[in-house]
């Protein structure tokens, strides 16, 4: 596997708008993103655990999907365990949304944050405003902590997985809208990194929230895209506190994890409110020395 990534991010950045005849594989089939994003990047419970460690966890958000046309499961303790043992996948309703779930707990991925920055993404010559990975310096289109112990495993492996399931990479959709040619070995990894699909993934990257009838509200603030610094720590801490293979969670990792997101202050969370601020000005790309590296963001070293 190899690609070219210098002036694409096409797997960072929500660039669809920018070319509408591409197809978003996130809105195939039954099970539909409750939130608009495309390229979502799922983080694996330790990779939560080191965001929140790091102070990062505004960084974080979740990602459930709803199921159209099933049965559903009351979202309250008792109607889902009186149900779940009999339907153990059945769609939970949360605000009238029939949510992905089993044994009666809505099930959900947490990853990044895509506040909008001036980016010229997937070969463009020309800025625009755009949802961009939280920690996607804007100028360079490379990643703030791709060198680092937080650089998540679905990121280094990407297109990995996609080339083993034999699936559209993003690579090619950009390549489709005439950003250049970016896979230049379709080769499939012998071993990617982090976590597959499959039982395994249960807990470990795939989560699932004990308190459905805790999420009231919540639900309906995600799918506008209202979603609260509370909401998204209402799942954060849940992935947290995961144990994988297991549907269980540890009410001691729970309460480290709201400790620590709470306590949370890192460049990331004042970058994303003044990108938010700043939306629809000056596209200028080089906003983010002082959105992000003033605050303390690291740099990146640019394309050789």
């Amino acid at each position: 596997m190899d690609v070219d990534c210098e002036g694409c991010a096409g797997c960072c950045v929500d660039w669809h708008a920018l070319a509408p005849g591409i197809e978003d594989p996130e809105r195939e089939g039954e099970r539909q993103p409750l939130d608009a994003s495309t390229n979502f990047v799922p983080l694996e419970r330790d990779e939560v655990r080191a965001m929140l460690a790091a102070g990062h966890g505004d960084a974080l958000r979740p990602r459930l999907w709803t199921i159209d046309g099933a049965e559903t499961t009351a979202g309250d303790a008792d109607s889902a365990s009186a149900e779940a043992a009999d339907r153990p996948d059945a769609p939970v309703e949360v605000d009238g949304y029939p949510l992905a779930g089993i044994r009666g707990r809505p099930v959900f991925y947490v990853g990044l944050r895509k506040p909008p920055k001036p980016v010229a993404p997937a070969g463009r010559d020309e800025a625009v405003w755009l949802p961009t990975c939280t920690f996607l310096d804007p100028e360079t289109l490379q990643c703030r902590i791709h060198d680092s112990e937080l650089y998540p495993n679905a990121c280094a492996a990407y297109p990995g997985f996609n080339l083993l399931l034999d699936q559209p990479t993003e690579c090619e959709r950009v390549e489709e809208s005439g950003g250049g040619k970016r896979l230049l070995d379709d080769e499939p990894p012998a071993d990617p990194p982090g976590v597959g699909l499959g039982p395994q993934a249960l807990g470990a990257k795939l989560f699932a929230h004990p308190e459905p009838e805790s999420l009231t509200g919540r639900i309906e603030r995600l799918a506008n895209g209202n979603g609260t610094r509370a909401d998204r720590r209402a799942f954060v801490t849940v992935a947290a506190s995961s144990s994988p293979g297991t549907l269980a969670v540890s009410e001691d990792w729970r309460e480290r994890a709201r400790e620590e997101f709470d306590a949370g202050d890192s460049w990331v969370s004042g970058s994303i409110d003044e990108w938010t601020e700043l939306e629809g000005g000056d596209a200028a790309p080089t906003l983010g020395e002082q959105v992000e590296v003033e605050r303390g963001a690291p740099d990146t070293p640019g394309w050789e």
